[in-house]
């Protein structure tokens, strides 16, 4: 598994303990994400940055996931889905250098091993319709690397970027 990956898993596990019973956000950090990072400086620094970030974004991400969720209230949504849609969509906002597909295959994977046999399609439909909203709007802001695959996403389904 790589790096990046446990990164994203132990954010998600940081986030459901944080839901669940509250904390410091610098406590949690120590407590869930620092573990198993000792001689990985690099990935604990992204996985504080991302479970920092997704809490400082969570209404903008959850407004997004409202969106694409019609007919559904946001508490019929698993916790461990709408967590996993949080930290997609905080990575498709802030984090300038990853690739909109390794934010969604990522957070595929990460449904699949921990939410229900159905999550990861659900999670894939959601961010697929949120990202070809934020290229809509242009609030898609990707730079280097996060560029990589961006002229595959189309507007509309009709023209490609």
């Amino acid at each position: 598994m790589s790096s990046r990956r446990n990164a994203r898993e132990r954010v998600m596990q940081a986030l459901f303990a944080f839901e669940l019973g509250g904390g410091s956000p610098d406590s949690i950090a120590q407590t869930i994400i620092r573990p198993g990072f000792e001689d990985d400086p690099a990935s604990f620094s992204f996985a504080d940055s991302l479970f920092r970030r997704t809490l400082e974004h969570r209404n903008d991400a959850e407004e997004i996931i409202r969106r694409h969720t019609r007919n559904w209230e946001l508490s019929r949504i698993a916790l461990i889905d709408r967590i996993i849609l949080r930290v997609a969509i905080c990575e498709l906002l802030t984090f300038e250098d990853i690739p909109p597909k390794v934010s969604i295959n990522e957070a595929i994977e990460v449904a699949k091993k921990y939410s229900t046999s159905n999550s990861g399609k659900f999670v894939n439909g959601i961010l697929d319709a949120a990202v070809a909203e934020l290229v809509e709007e242009g609030t898609l802001h990707k730079t280097g690397r996060g560029l990589i695959g961006i002229e595959s996403i189309s507007r509309n389904d009709e023209e490609p970027l």
